[in-house]
């Protein structure tokens, strides 16, 4: 495959596609080699979106009056024909992404193993709880169908995040339109598509394009529901977009997430493997990757010492070569923004390590490539440390006590997740309940980390409600009280008028 340019990401409404034109599509190029198309990309506009929502309004009543089970059912019967695509799209995803090839597995896999898991879900949704019930009557408790979900997909991990919000919103029976970025459409349609293909028509739909095919959809007044994850900029845009018919939104607005390795710390092989994998897995482009470090001062030569030389072993290259251990950046504006922010930190005093080595430095300059780099002596001002950098460098901090830890690791408009490393899990337990985040993981903080059935969120500006688990599920819900009472004598107002008797007439 590599080289060869493969099949468009169509519109698809209602199981059809509608072919490319020259007037609305856009070329997607390969991060590691960005002379290499490696396929074409519809640019969606906002007559797609509606015809698409149209779609799924039509498809919502049939879907959402089958039972959960029977959506369980249907839905469980894609996952076989889903499973086999982690292993024939991983090139793709890697081709036009750019993260290693084993990485872009776990990413393809993610759209049976996350459907899988909502599927056994079904019984919460059946269920209607009964609140009450006695002499006056009962209330019970249902979760009832929202309508049509929009879900924005960001470039990082296009299948496992929108299968965050593509499975709960089908098994919940919403009915959804996707919005794939158009920087990473192609493997994701083509696993839209073989989804679709199993479920009747309408009820899942598909708008490749930009922010106004984005914008369309989350505006549109058939849309009840929209998950987006992105920036926290753009995040205020869709909620700014969604307020005016007052949608229900599920933004996971990314992190500034820092990694607290305490005294009470040992300074392992395991432990700096587990944290250069947590800053630069997916070359830093998760959004709860480790993004700053601070280490007890006991423990801060030893650790940086031995974090360098483990950086160092590194190899920086295209993501389909075995050989390499991290791939490029995923475009042009994403590298250019880590770039800045090191030389930012370099001319503002900090000491920049620039690490790992080239796989192929003849054909370097020809992909969004950029080695890890380690940043000590730095400002704790500086922008490095205090904004979400999404790529592969790091600042490295000392602090003398928790509470001093505490503070630099709280003192952040973000709050998705955190780390504590020590040997006293107790204790480690305890000081995360101080730090304010969605996530706090103990001695470990990388992809896997947080499972599917793991609550998932952020506080202050890095999102608003949870994704993952049952709570994914209930967001993709309305409420319903029924109350059945059988004797409103006790409720308040006047008391009901009694029945006369019939007087008879003279």
């Amino acid at each position: 495959m590599t080289g060869t340019a493969v099949a468009g990401a169509e519109v698809l409404i209602g199981n059809r596609v509608t072919p490319l034109t020259a007037s609305a599509r856009t070329t997607v190029r390969n991060p590691a080699r960005t002379a290499e198309v490696v396929g074409e990309a519809a640019l969606g506009t906002s007559a797609d979106v509606d015809a698409a929502v149209g779609a799924a309004h039509d498809a919502f009543g049939p879907w959402s009056t089958t039972s959960p089970h029977e959506r369980a059912a249907v839905l469980l019967d894609a996952v076989a024909e889903l499973r086999p695509l982690a292993a024939e799209l991983d090139q793709l995803l890697t081709r036009e992404q750019g993260k290693l090839r084993w990485e872009s597995r776990l990413d393809v896999g993610g759209a049976a193993h996350i459907l899988e898991y909502y599927t056994s879900l079904a019984a919460e949704l059946a269920e209607e709880r009964l609140l009450r019930s006695d002499s006056r009557g009962a209330v019970w408790l249902a979760r009832r169908p929202m309508g049509v979900t929009g879900v924005i997909v960001p470039w990082n991990s296009p299948v496992y995040l929108g299968f965050l919000g593509i499975a709960p919103a089908l098994m919940a029976g919403n009915t959804v339109v996707v919005k794939p970025s158009e920087l990473a459409p192609l493997a994701l349609h083509r696993v839209l598509r073989t989804l679709a293909a199993k479920l009747p028509d309408g009820v899942l739909n598909s708008v490749p394009g930009t922010g106004s095919a984005g914008a369309a959809l989350v505006e549109h007044p058939l849309v009840r529901k929209v998950f987006f994850t992105g920036s926290i900029e753009t995040g205020r845009r869709v909620l700014a977009g969604a307020a005016g018919t007052l949608k229900r939104v599920s933004p996971e607005l990314g992190g500034n997430d820092p990694a607290l390795v305490l005294d009470s710390a040992r300074i392992t092989d395991q432990l700096v493997s587990e944290l250069v994998q947590g800053v630069y897995g997916m070359s830093g482009q998760v959004c709860f990757n480790v993004k700053r470090i601070y280490v007890h001062r006991s423990h801060y030569r030893d650790f940086t010492d031995r974090f360098r030389a483990a950086v160092d072993e590194i190899t920086v290259g295209d993501g389909l070569d075995e050989r390499s251990t991290m791939g490029p950046l995923n475009n042009r504006a994403q590298l250019d923004k880590v770039a800045a922010l090191v030389a930012d930190a370099r001319a503002t005093g900090a000491t920049v390590h620039e690490l790992g080595r080239k796989l192929d430095p003849a054909t370097w300059q020809h992909g969004h490539f950029l080695l890890p780099h380690v940043v000590t002596d730095i400002d704790p001002r500086a922008d490095l440390v205090t904004r979400e950098q999404f790529g592969p460098a790091v600042p490295v901090l000392p602090f003398d006590t928790e509470d001093e830890a505490v503070a630099m690791a709280n003192d952040t408009e973000y709050g998705l997740a955190a780390s504590v490393w020590s040997e006293d899990r107790a204790h480690a337990r305890q000081l995360a309940g101080r730090i304010r985040s969605g996530s706090v993981f103990l001695n470990v903080h990388r992809v896997g980390a947080s499972s599917v059935d793991m609550p998932f969120g952020g506080f202050n500006s890095s999102g608003l409600g949870r994704g993952h688990g049952l709570p994914a599920l209930e967001a993709c819900t309305e409420p319903q009280t029924v109350a059945d009472w059988t004797d409103t004598s006790g409720l308040p107002g006047p008391a009901p008028a009694r029945a006369r008797t019939p007087v008879e007439p003279r």
